[in-house]
């Protein structure tokens, strides 16, 4: 035993030396479980009766979804508020005069007020995976069972906490679906209605990426940065995808100034760091990469 006091002396020791303690003495960091209970509480709003075992009609439907709002209503108040918190306290954030329990009541009203949009953009998404996966059977299938839509759904929640520069809650729940589906996409990715990943598995978007409509991922797609120097932070680091565009297995595309040009395709295991113009294929030879004009294909 006291080789065994002496380890919690050194361990005691080890908190002075290097920190990483959840702000001894002022409020804690949001709540990993808390983040995870509310995204649960959150996809069963935006799609009633496909996230819980409960049996929903139309005369429950209002009582049940004025309950479970009210619920993560006040779980989402207080784990914002202790995110703003700990960026006041670090001197990354200023609440303003009404101060963080203020600022998190107007964030969290703005989201409920906006969470009827987020789910016509989740509807779209929904078709676009519909329609465009031949094994779909149902919607209800896409639904139940699509790791894609399940990280499209938490990251169009993310983005609004992080357009509204709330700190730590984006990137936690982003990672709590990464964890669950191998999908990676930073909270600061911009993207648009009718975004489809098929498969999904090791899918990664990056923070300043922006994606426009009907645009198509499969698995292994990386849309990244040339550079990943801290002093590049605030710059487009990632590539732009223009509407109408399929990129297919295991591509990477990589850049701030990339632009993927409307209604192009991108194929397979294909490396790209430069533009490419509207409706053009890029595909993949031994040795090199080919771009074609889609007209130039019949």
């Amino acid at each position: 035993m006291d080789r065994l006091n002496d380890s919690i002396a050194a361990l005691v020791d080890s908190y002075e030396a290097y920190g990483l303690i959840n702000h001894s003495g002022g409020p804690n960091l949001p709540s990993r479980e808390g983040i995870a209970d509310i995204l649960r509480d959150l996809e069963a709003l935006i799609f009633p009766g496909f996230r819980t075992s409960e049996v929903l009609n139309e005369s429950s439907l209002r009582f049940v979804t004025a309950e479970r709002a009210n619920r993560v209503a006040q779980r989402l108040l207080t784990e914002t508020e202790k995110s703003i918190s700990f960026s006041c306290r670090s001197g990354r954030f200023a609440c303003g005069g009404g101060g963080c329990r203020d600022f998190a009541e107007r964030v969290i009203g703005e989201f409920f007020v906006e969470l009827p949009g987020i789910r016509r953009m989740l509807a779209m998404d929904v078709d676009a995976a519909f329609k465009g996966d031949p094994a779909a059977k149902s919607v209800e299938e896409v639904i139940v069972s699509y790791p894609g839509l399940e990280a499209i759904a938490a990251h169009r929640l993310a983005h609004f906490f992080w357009t509204h520069e709330v700190p730590l809650i984006p990137r936690m729940m982003s990672e709590q679906i990464h964890g669950r589906t191998g999908i990676d996409i930073h909270p600061g990715a911009t993207i648009g209605e009718s975004f489809f990943i098929d498969h999904g598995t090791g899918v990664v978007v990056g923070e300043t990426t922006v994606i426009g409509r009907n645009v198509k991922l499969y698995q292994g797609v990386t849309l990244g940065a040339l550079s990943v120097r801290k002093g590049e932070a605030d710059k487009k680091r990632h590539p732009t995808i223009e509407d109408d565009v399929t990129i297919y297995a295991g591509a990477t595309i990589l850049g701030g100034k990339t632009v993927i040009g409307r209604g192009s395709v991108i194929g397979g295991n294909v490396w790209v760091t430069e533009s490419v113009p509207p409706d053009t294929l890029v595909y993949a030879k031994p040795g090199e990469h080919l771009l074609k004009r889609k007209e130039e294909r019949a």
